[in-house]
């Protein structure tokens, strides 16, 4: 059956408020996310820049969310320790910490020299 468009907006919805007040490492992330765009503000960046702060921010927190929904289908699937379950579980953090390295690489190439030419 098809989903109406208002309904599927009151599900994501739900979803993110579920994965913000059930998650830690979703509540790190979106810490984190909201300490860089208040040093973005104060630090005035470029257009180009706030671009790049707000899609690695984005894809972060995005694939912090896939992983939490995978880790959650897998439990349910397979509740006791299963070495394929486990590799699934563990490529799926890998993803969201590379993401967070390149993140953090583009956030000291863009902050670093601003907070150098503040100081």
């Amino acid at each position: 059956m098809k989903q109406k468009t208002g309904n599927a907006f009151v599900n994501a919805f739900a979803g993110l408020s579920h994965f913000f007040r059930h998650e830690r490492n979703g509540r790190i992330q979106a810490v984190l996310g909201i300490i860089t765009i208040v040093l973005a503000a104060f630090l005035h960046l470029s257009s180009t820049e706030w671009i790049l702060v707000l899609i690695c921010t984005g894809s972060v927190l995005s694939l912090e969310m896939l992983n939490s929904g995978l880790e959650k289908l897998c439990d349910l699937v397979q509740p006791g320790f299963d070495p394929i379950i486990k590799t699934i579980k563990d490529v799926a953090a890998g993803a969201v910490l590379w993401t967070s390295i390149i993140s953090a690489v583009v956030a000291l190439i863009i902050f670093l020299p601003k907070i150098i030419n503040y100081l």
